[in-house]
Formats: structure tokens, C-alpha cells, sequence
């Protein structure tokens, strides 16, 4: 009998081909960090379930009926024992996705790997006749190179996991399409170097230190030179305006030549640095090598967008650009879709732009997860900011950092553009009367009610207002009228929130910000004297706080430990008090920076990836999407929804005309008919129906009164 994996017309590919295709590529992956032997026997055993009667008969006939063949292979490796029983975990969830390990009393039927060993599946001994279960010849990882073997054991099966299923989608996919495939990996790091040597030749001939392209240039100098250093943790602490973007890429295509590394991989909190930084990235080593993979960005709608949307699914391009969102969550996720890519990390440089953003709730994870890439899988981090946070003590004594920026502390003082002065307690009134007397002004406050109420009592000529109660596109506009104003040295004050503190590239003359984390307070000071035209004595950064208590949910502690440092009369911009800051917020966080105990389900062999999949959300507001019909691209975009489907092309340009808004604000909508469900087919996804209730200059008015609810 010719047992048969796959079936395309009248091609067919016969079973055995597939799990030796599969196997050589999964190999070959998992060969970048020293597991050939592994991938390989993960790639052989994984479909030897395909090898029943019953399921031959399946795909001969074409036939919807379901046979399991996922479990065999795990049954197999589960019972040879020793280090094959590791490879059931992917064996048995390369469809499903990594199961729980479950307990003893699991029953058959069950989802997790207990469960699977005892199920009852169709007789596929016939594999016998054609595979044989491979050698396994080293070990999953150096004792020496982990503090906690458990975990490090959790992050070697996920990596196997994404090794086989991107194997196994890239065999069929190879089968399907008859050998062609319209993938570009792009061009090597060889050439991607000598792009960007051209690109910055002209800067590197500037030698006068006492200018500021003059510093730039020594600290692009010296990330170049630190290239050629040995592979580890790195630190790049540049000063706003330094140039730490060109400077970290620098850095990392020396290093990535050195070391003959596979990629680079730029982590970044917001999308609007990515799409910031990924035009640069482009503009000098070209569109074909810089992958943005985010939830903004649409590689499906166009035919010669389609290499990049192949190449998003497992990352496969030298430069890619991503969220913090995107990247830890794939490293904790379970489902093949999101960890495919996981393989793809080993042997890279990876950059954490804007470190200081690591989300609190799950520090812990996040760094043993960065310490195990470097210690097993051959990457290099660089924790890049000007606010570096204290995270060296997390890390094994073993891992030192190297910081790449030369003599830091000089250059914090040559770019420093600002005055930060402290004025306490402020009533709104005195705030809105100091705010009037301004003529180019930023104020940035914590809260989006705060932002409406300050701006309806300033509104006037060249006064605007931004949140997130309006549209990205909405805020677009907001944003370029902004620029415009301040390019021509008319009066605008702007009243924000926080968005406008990162990816923003704005000049005020001066900021208040309302009391926060230190990083946060740091950031807003970097939209005032921005070029560095005015001098630091004139341009004043007030840091002040409200008379009355305002719930700001995740930030009590930062403003706490803020309030402290400048009752201390402490310079906060200072790089040691910086440190200082992030030393104490840590330890008031203390067990809270695990909130979710994920390192617990990671213990004593007994691993529970799908539930850490579940619970692993770097994003977790209890949030409502409401969509603002009030252009005509938005009603051509909600036509299309409605009558065509909601595809995710269509989601993802509906996006730019969406806001999202808590629970409780939008049982307020609801509750006064305001909002209506778009469709049955979506949860979640509303439409305001009350026009008036947003407006061009303020957006979705957040000044709700549930006695205006509507009786019919």
C-alpha cells in the first residue's frame, strides 16, 4: 500500500516524502542553536498517525471525516522515554497547539498530554514499515547556562514546536504549490552593511564634538566598533536627539556580520515609532529587506505585497520590525499560528527600543525569557532608551551588559535642551489661567476626561486637544495642523494625553506635564526645544499635580515613587536618579512584577503552555470598540463590512476610524442609545449612531450623563 500525506488534483505526495521533507527542515532549524538531532526525529515522528487505514481512507476519498493522527507520534515518543518523552508536547499539539501537561487522573478525551497518552486512537503500526524512530545524540540545553532548567526545558520545546510547524507548513506549502513558492528572504547582512557604511559616510567624516551631529557621530562611532564584540547583553543609554536609531542599526549590522547572525529584530512599544523607524530602515537598506509585522500594517491586499505576507507568517526577511505586544506574546503563546516564527529569533540582534516599556505586570517572564535567548539560542539584546531601566539584577550574575553609548553621562549633559521644575499642587483654574498666557505650549495630563475638561475651558484659536477619544485618522490631521502651527511660529497649545510622549516629532516651547512616572515625565520633555534652538534656561518643563485624587488605573505607583524623588529635590533627568526610580518601583512591585504567576506553570516537568496562552495578554483594558462614521471612506468602509464580511483587510482599515472606550463608558453609550451593535457576525464592534455625542475638535465627548438616555 502507497501511503499518501497530501493530495493536490491528481498529485499526490506520498507520506513518506513529507516526513522526510518535514524532518530535514525541521532539522535544519533547529540546527541555528544545536539541535539538528532534534528537529529532525520532531519532523520524522510527527504525522506517523497518518499511517492508519482509517485515515488513508480520509484522504483518498476526500472525505470531512476527522481521524486523529497527531496523538500517535506523541504516544510513540512518550513511551520511548528518556528525552523523546519532551517531544510529545509537539507532536501533539503541532495542529491543536502545545497542550497543558495535565495529572495522572486525566482521562482519554481530555485536551492535555496526560490525556493524550491514554486515548484511544486508529492502529497506525504500519509506519514500522518505512520510518524508524531517529537518534536523539545531545542533550536540550547546558546545565551551566540556566538558573532555572524547568524553564529553560518550557522555552526548548516551544522552539522545537515552531520548528516543526514551520517545517510542516512549508513541505505542504512547497507540495501544494508544485515547488513554487514566491518567497524573498532578502539580501545578506554582507551587503545590508556596506548599504548603510555608504548611508553614513558623510556623517563619519564630522569630527567636532562640541556640535551636536558632531556627538551623534562619536556615538555612531562607537556602536559600529562595539560590533565586533562577543555575543551577549548590550546597553544603548542615548540622550534624546543622539541619533539612537541609526546608531543601534549600526551596531547591529556589524554585529550580525561578525557573528554571521540570521537577523535583526527591532521590539518597539508603539506602532507609531514602528512605522517611524521601519521608513528609515527602508530608506537606507531597501523595502524588500524590512518587514513591519504589527496589527496596522496589511501585506494581503496587494499581489506584489505577497512575499512579505509569507515572510510575516514565520519571519523570515534580515530586518524585522514588531511590537512588544507581538513578540512576547508569540514567545508564550501555544497555537502554531503565532509560534512559528519562534526559530526565527535564534541567531538574531534583538533591540528593545523603548526598554522602559516592558510591561510591569510581566517583567519577570519577559527578562527569563530574553536571558534564556541569549544563554541557548544564540541571540544578542540591546536594551536601547534614555531612561534605561535598573533590570541588570534580574538576570543571572553571569550576564553583564555592555553599554555601546561612550561617555553617557557627557552626553546626557551636552543634549540637554530642558529646565525640569517642579511646582506641586496646582488647582485646574490655575493651570487653565497659566496655560492661557502661553504662546507655544504642550500640556500633557493623565487622564482623557482631565484633557476634555481643560480644553473645553482654553478653547480658541490655535488651542487643540488629543486622545484617544478620537480616531487614529482623526488625530492624524490633529497632529499635521499642530506641526504646521509650531513650523510657523503661531500660537498652539495643545492639551494631550500621553500618546503624544514617544514617535511624536513635535517643538513646543514649553511642557507641563501632570505628575507620572519618571520615564514618562522625561519623554514629554523631549517634544520641548526639541532642535535645540532655544536656550535650556528658557525652556521650562513644569511637572505639577491636581488638588483632588484621580483614579489612573496601573500608574499609582510610578507617580508615587516620582512624588518621593522630587520631594528629595532630586534632578530626575540625572541617569543615576533615573536608576534610582526604576530600583524602587521594582521593589514596591515586587511579586506583582509576575501578576500572573506565569513562571509557576512552568515547574517540575509539568508544563501548562495552553493556559499560559490564554492568560499571557501584554494588553489587558477591558475595552469596547465603537467605529465613528463621520467620512466618507468610514461609511464606504462600514458598507463594506456589513455586506461583504469582515475581512481581517476590511478590520484593519476600519481601524484607523475606531476608538476604544472602558466598560463603564460604554454602558453610558449603550445605556442612552448612543452606540448599536454593526453586526452579529463580529462581538464587540459598534457603531455611534448619536453624531453630535463626537466632535472635530474634541472627539468622542466623554462628559456622560445617563439621565440623557432616551425612552421610547
Amino acid at each position: 500500500m502507497k501511503y499518501i500525506a497530501h493530495i493536490d488534483g491528481e498529485r499526490k505526495q506520498s507520506l513518506k516524502e513529507h516526513l522526510y521533507g518535514t524532518a530535514e527542515l525541521a532539522g535544519k532549524f533547529a540546527g541555528k542553536f544545536g539541535k539538528k538531532d532534534w528537529g529532525y526525529c520532531c519532523g520524522m515522528m510527527h504525522d506517523i498517525g497518518k499511517y492508519s487505514v482509517e485515515f488513508q481512507r480520509k484522504i483518498q476519498e476526500n472525505s470531512n471525516q476527522r481521524v486523529d493522527h497527531s496523538t500517535a507520534g506523541a504516544q510513540v515518543c512518550y513511551g520511548a522515554g528518556g528525552f523523546y518523552s519532551f517531544l510529545s508536547y509537539c507532536i501533539a499539539g503541532h495542529h491543536a497547539g502545545l497542550p497543558d501537561h495535565g495529572n495522572a487522573t486525566d482521562i482519554g478525551s481530555m485536551p492535555t498530554l496526560m490525556g493524550r497518552k491514554k486515548k484511544k486512537i486508529k492502529d497506525y503500526q504500519a509506519y514500522k514499515e518505512e520510518i524508524q524512530l531517529p537518534e536523539i545524540k545531545t542533550v536540550p540545553f547546558a546545565p551551566k547556562k540556566t538558573k532555572d532548567p524547568d524553564f529553560s526545558l518550557s522555552v526548548f520545546i516551544r522552539m522545537l514546536y515552531s520548528c516543526l510547524v514551520d517545517a510542516d507548513f512549508l513541505d505542504t506549502e512547497r507540495f501544494m504549490k508544485n515547488g513554487s513558492v514566491d518567497r524573498d528572504k532578502g539580501e545578506s547582512m554582507d551587503v545590508l552593511l556596506e548599504r548603510l557604511e555608504r548611508h553614513i559616510s558623510e556623517w563619519m567624516k564630522n569630527p567636532d564634538v562640541d556640535t551636536v551631529n558632531g556627538r551623534r557621530t562619536e556615538i555612531l562611532k562607537s556602536c559600529l566598533d562595539s560590533g565586533k564584540s562577543e555575543k551577549g547583553l548590550f546597553r544603548l543609554t542615548v540622550p534624546t536627539g543622539g541619533g539612537k536609531t541609526v546608531a543601534s542599526l549600526a551596531f547591529a549590522l556589524r554585529h550580525a556580520v561578525k557573528h554571521y547572525m540570521d537577523r535583526i529584530i527591532y521590539v518597539i512599544p508603539y506602532t507609531s515609532i514602528i512605522e517611524q523607524n521601519a521608513k528609515i530602515f527602508s530608506d537606507i537598506l531597501g523595502e524588500q529587506n524590512v518587514l513591519e509585522n504589527h496589527c496596522n500594517v496589511d501585506y494581503e491586499s496587494k499581489d506584489e505585497f505577497k512575499p512579505m505576507q509569507l515572510a510575516s507568517e514565520n519571519w523570515d526577511k534580515p530586518v524585522v520590525v514588531t511590537t512588544n505586544v507581538q513578540f512576547f506574546e508569540s514567545l508564550f503563546a501555544n497555537k502554531s499560528s503565532k509560534c512559528r516564527k519562534l526559530h526565527n529569533i535564534a541567531n538574531s540582534v534583538v533591540i528593545f527600543d523603548e526598554v522602559q516599556m516592558l510591561p510591569n505586570d510581566y517583567l519577570k517572564p519577559c527578562i527569563a525569557m530574553i536571558e534564556e535567548l541569549i544563554n541557548n539560542y544564540g541571540i544578542s539584546a540591546v536594551f536601547c532608551t534614555a531612561t534605561q531601566p535598573a533590570l541588570t539584577s534580574f538576570f543571572n550574575n553571569q550576564i553583564h551588559p555592555v553599554e555601546l553609548c561612550p561617555r553617557m553621562e557627557e552626553q546626557f549633559k551636552f543634549f540637554k535642551r530642558t529646565t525640569l521644575q517642579y511646582n506641586g499642587i496646582i488647582k485646574e483654574e490655575n493651570l487653565i489661567q497659566k496655560l492661557g498666557g502661553e504662546y507655544q505650549a504642550l500640556c500633557i495630563v493623565n487622564t482623557k476626561k482631565r484633557a476634555q475638561s481643560i480644553y473645553k475651558q482654553l478653547k480658541g484659536e490655535g488651542i487643540y486637544h488629543l486622545s484617544t477619544t478620537m480616531y487614529p485618522k482623526h488625530r492624524k490631521r490633529i497632529l499635521d495642523e499642530v506641526r504646521t502651527r509650531l513650523r510657523n511660529k503661531e500660537k498652539c497649545i495643545l492639551i494631550s494625553t500621553s500618546l503624544v510622549e514617544a514617535g511624536v516629532d513635535l517643538d513646543f516651547q514649553s511642557v507641563y506635564r501632570q505628575l507620572s512616572g519618571v520615564d514618562s515625565i522625561i519623554q514629554a520633555a523631549g517634544r520641548c526645544n526639541r532642535e535645540g534652538k532655544r536656550t535650556v534656561e528658557e525652556s521650562q518643563v513644569i511637572i505639577f499635580r491636581f488638588d483632588e485624587k484621580e483614579y489612573i488605573p496601573n500608574q499609582r505607583q510610578q507617580i508615587d515613587v516620582t512624588k518621593d524623588l522630587l520631594a528629595d529635590e532630586q534632578d530626575i533627568s540625572e541617569p543615576e536618579n533615573i536608576t534610582k526610580y526604576f530600583e524602587m518601583l521594582y521593589h514596591f512591585r515586587g511579586e506583582s512584577l509576575d501578576k500572573k504567576r506565569i513562571m509557576d506553570e512552568f515547574k517540575n516537568k509539568n508544563y501548562n503552555f495552553a493556559k499560559v496562552g490564554k492568560e499571557f495578554n501584554l494588553i489587558e483594558e477591558n475595552t469596547k470598540t465603537i467605529f465613528i462614521n463621520q467620512e466618507p471612506e468610514a461609511d464606504e468602509i462600514l458598507h463594506q463590512l456589513i455586506y461583504q464580511g469582515f475581512t481581517r483587510t476590511a478590520m484593519r482599515k476600519a481601524g484607523q476610524y475606531c476608538i476604544n472606550v472602558l466598560e463603564g463608558e460604554f454602558e453610558k453609550l449603550e445605556g442612552m442609545g448612543m452606540i448599536r451593535l454593526v453586526s452579529e457576525d463580529i462581538q464587540d464592534f459598534y457603531e455611534l449612531v448619536n453624531t453630535e455625542q463626537y466632535t472635530s475638535d474634541m472627539g468622542l465627548n466623554l462628559n456622560l450623563d445617563n439621565g440623557m438616555a432616551i425612552f421610547c
